[in-house]
């Protein structure tokens, strides 16, 4: 399994494996960062621009995402991908988030980070995967204390939809 650099779990063997597409291709398979961020690598932007900006992995040219020095996977779905609790925000609040970002690749000994991959993972899940052998393909349920909390969130928020008069609510007697 792969480990960060402290040596805990990431809770996968192959990060690749979570990847869908690369956050830079856009929806006609053309790379974005080639088009936006030319200056930051000057030669794969002309390589793209000769290919009219097609992304190599999108077209089928025998590329791998792992071959793409821009590569970047960041899972923008709010709910935690190993026991699939949503996320509730209170907004106007400082409460500590039901959702942390997860990596799930780092770099090693010296190297500098490679490709950025994350998903979300309640801090339940998120703490049994670094603490313990949890792997997040687990086929689990959220933890009481997770649902406890997202509930409590979702009662505040039905609470503030209510409707009541300016009248009732800010009575100055």
């Amino acid at each position: 399994m792969e480990k960060t650099p402290s040596g805990t779990s990431v809770g996968v063997d192959d990060p690749y494996d979570h990847v869908d597409v690369c956050d830079h291709v856009t929806d006609d398979g053309r790379c974005r960062y080639a088009f936006e961020y030319a200056e930051q690598d000057p030669e794969f932007a002309r390589e793209r621009r000769a290919d009219e900006f097609a992304c190599p992995v999108a077209a089928g040219d025998n590329w791998d995402w792992t071959d793409c020095p821009h590569f970047r996977s960041r899972n923008h779905d709010r709910e935690c991908q190993r026991c699939g609790l949503e996320e509730r925000r209170v907004a106007h609040e400082d409460e500590r988030p039901l959702l942390e970002e997860h990596h799930l690749s780092y770099a090693g000994d010296g190297e500098e980070l490679r490709h950025e991959i994350t998903v979300y993972l309640c801090r339940w899940c998120h703490a049994k995967v670094h603490d313990s052998w949890a792997r997040i393909t687990d086929d689990v349920s959220p933890d009481a204390e997770a649902l406890a909390a997202a509930e409590g969130r979702r009662s505040r928020e039905q609470n503030e939809l209510s409707f009541e008069s300016a009248a009732n609510r800010y009575d100055d007697s």
